[in-house]
């Protein structure tokens, strides 16, 4: 008598009702759902996600993520502040800055001269938004995007800035908002995951990345990001081991797919259906994932328009073009994390690496899918977790200049998906260190980003231990301004 047999013999009467869906609960769920109009059947929706519809038109079918981690600075790139340069060097007046909360590594300053940027600026024509000589290549797409100079957030550290962008909390353990819309809108593409996640460094040395930014949290695991890697494994552990063949895996998987059911219909255990749904993604990306990552096929004007960085794998520049890929093939939701924003010294040297690194593609990636017709139903967002200081840290040189963390304002743009093309959204004070007009929360952002899905904020819900949670947790709003 083997383990799940003996289970089942010594299975008491509490244990039926508590686990069985044959049980009184489940009974009494099912009548529930009946008497509301939609059984079970119902709540699985038409890409196999939870939502049994959308809550009202889509404008976006799928979202490409260009996460730029370490908070690229506003001040050197998209907010012209010209006081800044004509004030370098002195104090910040009390009044500007007030009681903001500082950061561990500035707290202990006794001054804070401002400090402007070094790089020159251009206003562009189409928008009448200004970019910095850092973005070129942004500039040519200014007519492309909706530029916001006011989000703010509430996080002043890294980590739980981070994860505030992408789960809607600065606590780890919540499902970020690719896995929200993996659970909520499933994919039309049953070979590739739902939601994917694409790693890149700007420079070598860089603040790691905790990978609850791509968790799901709470949800069923099955809706975590896969993170596609560099290298000949783009997916760990996908490929079979030696001697182990395509047919012999096949027969394997279904073998323990019904020893899987036999425990499902004991336990009752969801995490078992996502385990027997991750079994056959990975068989099936088996044949996907090698053609998806393999970029023989694409022209040479494809590498002229990305750059030649994009035939180096895990750049931002491939990444982004893989990002492309995945769109074309309907994967919902791609997250492209680029590491190596944080400038708290030799700001004028790293930030050339790191626009170096992500102008051109990003650029690029708006370009290439707007000529294929993808740009319309594809929502492209640019942005990182904070900005940074108009004050220095530390050495203050117009060669070796740094900015802290500065959770009150920044800059992010978004693309295509249903936002308004040429749009400047928002603005800051003199100084670029409050919101002057039009501020955009962090929730908002998250709000807006599911309205463009066809997805109504807080009806997106999942309960959990006794509460119900959504992205947006108990704030946000759609900033209808921004919408086409």
């Amino acid at each position: 008598m083997n383990d799940l047999q003996r289970a089942l013999r010594h299975a008491n009467r509490r244990e039926f009702l508590k686990t069985t869906t044959k049980g009184l609960g489940g009974l009494a769920l099912s009548s529930l759902l009946l008497t509301g109009g939609a059984g079970p059947k119902a709540a699985i929706g038409p890409g196999g996600g939870a939502l049994p519809r959308l809550h009202h038109a889509p404008r976006a079918k799928r979202v490409i993520y260009l996460f730029q981690a370490g908070a690229p600075s506003q001040l050197e790139t998209f907010d012209y502040k010209p006081v800044l340069n004509e004030r370098w060097g002195q104090e910040i007046p009390d009044s500007v800055r007030g009681n903001q909360r500082l950061s561990g590594m500035v707290a202990a300053q006794s001054s804070f001269p401002l400090v402007g940027s070094v790089f020159p600026f251009t206003r562009s024509a189409q928008t009448g938004g200004y970019f910095s000589s850092l973005m070129p290549h942004t500039a040519e797409v200014a007519g492309d995007l909706c530029m916001i100079n006011s989000m703010y957030t509430e996080a002043i550290n890294h980590e739980p800035a981070t994860i505030f962008m992408q789960t809607g909390s600065q606590q780890v353990g919540r499902p970020s908002i690719g896995s929200w819309m993996s659970y909520g809108l499933g994919s039309s593409n049953e070979n590739l995951p739902a939601f994917v996640v694409l790693l890149s460094r700007g420079k070598p040395d860089v603040q790691n990345l905790n990978m609850q930014s791509w968790s799901s949290g709470f949800l069923p695991s099955h809706h975590q990001g896969v993170q596609f890697r560099s290298g000949n494994d783009p997916v760990l552990y996908l490929n079979n081991p030696d001697g182990i063949s395509r047919s012999g895996r096949r027969a394997e998987l279904d073998a323990l797919a019904e020893l899987d059911r036999a425990q499902q219909e004991h336990w009752g255990d969801p995490e078992i259906d996502s385990k027997i749904s991750q079994y056959e993604m990975a068989y099936r990306m088996q044949a996907s994932v090698p053609e998806m990552t393999d970029f023989s096929d694409e022209p040479q004007h494809v590498f002229d328009l990305y750059g030649e960085e994009a035939r180096k794998p895990g750049t931002f520049a491939a990444n982004c073009l893989l990002a492309r890929r995945l769109a074309e093939r309907d994967v919902p939701f791609v997250q492209l994390y680029h590491m190596g924003w944080d400038q708290h010294g030799n700001l004028p040297g790293d930030i050339q690496k790191m626009t170096r690194s992500s102008d051109r593609a990003s650029a690029a990636l708006v370009k290439d899918l707007k000529q294929r017709g993808l740009l319309e139903d594809t929502l492209v967002v640019w942005g990182g977790e904070f900005g940074r200081t108009s004050f220095s840290q530390g050495t203050l040189t117009k060669e070796n200049y740094g900015r802290d963390h500065h959770p009150r304002c920044f800059s992010i743009w978004m693309a295509g998906g249903g936002v308004k093309p040429g749009l400047v959204y928002g603005a800051t004070d003199d100084f670029g260190y409050n919101i002057r007009e039009n501020g955009v929360h962090v929730h908002d952002l998250q709000a807006t980003m599911l309205h463009l899905l066809g997805v109504d904020h807080e009806r997106l819900v999942f309960k959990h231990q006794g509460r119900r949670y959504r992205l947006t947790d108990v704030h946000g709003r759609v900033v209808e301004d921004l919408l086409a």
